[in-house]
């Protein structure tokens, strides 16, 4: 698939030649810091720099006085908690946070997990029931419980305080809890609203120790996995997530806790070479797996191992359900396409509604953003649990699926999400009826050029530019991540060295050079069907980032393609 390659901007261009002045840089590094909203000096030496200390005061957080004050009076009088939490990567990892905690203060603590396919999402009465049954002062929830109305209640009503640890958007109404530390609250004024889950679970443990009168440098253990959350959870890795993620992955290089670096060496990843894409395609989809296939707790286990042979143990049975999850993935994603094959005509379809009653509720979230990124339209796929049929929804940028699904809400007997994502449940015998109005809702919103897809460039750059000073200098803009993703580049009228070849499953492999520069060894995964046309000697632009090899001690970049634009 071909993208249309739109090129970013500056929100302030006048910014550039003041960065281009003051830190002594080319106009292009100027630039790329521009398009990242780095307008001045300081905003550079906080970007390039994001130290420890930059971190926020917890204090800032609305009702984390009250939320600290509480657990800090939980630890002092040894009273039993709960720790309530999610079943994703955000959610066990903070969970585990708060668990090992308390544990380190000799408290008596449990955690719950809900099932995702029992249970589902958030704090339930199942839940709350089995705090009451372990005799539990106090629930700690975290990445969850921000609409737990009713759920905060009843706690009350066994007698139970409970504090909500979470970062989603807030509803109408706000949990009358001990304290609700969300910094999306409207009344919140806490300068940096993008935590993860865990994080706003780190800056309770802070504001925590310093209740106890104890120094904030304890709470830095955590860091492994805060960091490990910010990157699976997609949030911006900017400001305060920024200095989280670069010192957590410094930890992680440094010394992991047993259960993460049981995992980097269940799959071959020296500790060493972890960064954000790591964790993101490597790391997280393992601890994400025992969630997606039922029981999430099992990732837990892992992050809260204090052993190395218990570590190991559950690294491999990870695995193992990871190899599962895989395994029914790829014969969903299988069927998916050949059931659009069968029954789409896309030039008529402008959303993709599919339902399987066989298929996996944990995996279809994964097949659904897949197809949007084969299809490049709204995918939602659907599959029926206990007699209720259940899905998962992905978009496109230009169509916000909850607003659409919500016009369907009289079909519907439940539903949440955001722009890009949203769950649901329809209602007995309307699954044919939400098909047919969803397409109509994205005919009608969606234009032809949507359908069309877009790759931001950051900057057009001739080959002879990119050495390893050039290279050295761009490593400083790690951590990547949204809002600060991996600088994607342009060149034009580039040849192939040498000849083309397909390697592994469909990956387009070859040297390219340009007028006046030497060759690079370049690599556009799942893009054989560019062979033909590279291959015939004539001039191509290809859009890519830039990314270092390192094979026997030596070190060499390569270019990873994005998109190839063919002349003819």
């Amino acid at each position: 698939m071909s993208f249309r390659w739109v090129y970013a901007q500056p929100e302030r261009e006048e910014s550039v030649p003041i960065l281009r002045e003051e830190l002594g840089i080319s106009e292009r590094v100027a630039r790329l810091l521009a398009i990242r909203g780095i307008e001045t000096y300081d905003d550079a030496k906080s970007f390039f720099r994001p130290n420890i200390d930059l971190l926020h005061d917890p204090f800032l957080m609305k009702d984390m006085e009250a939320g600290a004050e509480r657990l800090a009076l939980a630890i002092r009088n040894g009273e039993k908690v709960l720790v309530y939490g999610d079943y994703d990567v955000d959610g066990t990892t903070a969970t585990s946070c708060i668990y090992t905690f308390l544990q380190e203060f000799g408290v008596e603590v449990d955690y719950y997990i809900p099932h995702r396919f029992k249970e589902g999402y958030g704090i339930n009465p199942d839940g709350v029931e089995y705090a009451r049954k372990i005799g539990a002062d106090l629930i700690v929830s975290v990445d969850c419980g921000i609409t737990a109305i009713k759920e905060t209640e009843l706690a009350r009503q066994y007698g139970i305080d409970l504090i909500i640890c979470d970062h989603h958007t807030v509803g109408d109404s706000i949990p009358d809890a001990v304290a609700v530390l969300d910094p999306k609250r409207p009344d919140c004024n806490y300068p940096f609203d993008g935590l993860s889950g865990a994080g706003v679970g780190f800056k309770l443990i802070q504001g925590t120790l310093k209740s106890l009168g104890l120094p904030e440098s304890i709470s830095y253990k955590f860091l492994d996995l805060v960091a490990v959350s910010i990157a699976s959870d997609i949030v911006p890795i900017i400001d305060e997530n920024r200095v989280l993620m670069r010192a957590g992955l410094q930890m992680i290089k440094r010394s992991p806790r047993p259960g993460l670096e049981a995992l980097l060496n269940q799959i071959n990843v020296s500790k060493e070479d972890v960064n954000t894409s790591r964790i993101v395609f490597s790391i997280g989809p393992r601890i994400n797996a025992a969630g997606r296939m039922g029981d999430a707790t099992k990732a837990v286990k892992l992050l809260i191992s204090e052993t190395v042979n218990e570590a190991k143990s559950h690294a491999y049975e990870l695995e193992n359900i990871n190899l599962r999850r895989r395994d029914t993935d790829t014969k969903t994603m299988e069927e998916a396409m050949e059931m659009i094959e069968e029954e789409f005509d896309m030039e008529q379809t402008s959303t993709l509604v599919l339902y399987s009653k066989e298929w996996h509720l944990g995996v279809i979230g994964i097949v659904a953003s897949r197809l949007v990124d084969l299809y490049h339209r709204p995918a939602i796929m659907l599959s029926n649990v206990e007699g209720k049929i259940k899905g998962s929804a992905r978009s496109i940028k230009g169509f916000n699926i909850y607003d659409a699904i919500k016009k369907c809400e009289d079909l519907l007997e439940q539903f949440g999400g955001h722009e890009f994502a949203a769950g649901l449940t329809l209602k007995e015998g309307k699954l044919t009826e939400f098909q047919r109005r969803m397409n109509e809702i994205a005919y009608l919103d969606l234009s032809d050029n949507k359908f069309e897809p877009e790759l931001m460039i950051d900057s057009g750059i001739n080959l002879s530019e990119i050495d390893m000073s050039f290279w050295k200098l761009l490593s400083q803009f790690e951590p990547f991540g949204p809002s600060n993703l991996r600088p994607v580049f342009v060149s034009k009228g580039v040849k192939v060295a040498g000849i083309p070849t397909i390697v592994g499953n469909g990956h387009l492999k070859m040297k390219v050079t340009q007028e006046g520069a030497g060759s690079f060894d370049t690599i556009g995964f799942n893009m054989h069907e560019y062979l033909p046309g590279v291959r015939n000697g004539e001039a191509f632009d290809i859009a890519y980032v830039i990314e270092e090899n390192v094979w026997n001690g030596r070190r060499s970049l390569q270019l990873r393609l994005k998109d190839i634009h063919l002349h003819n």
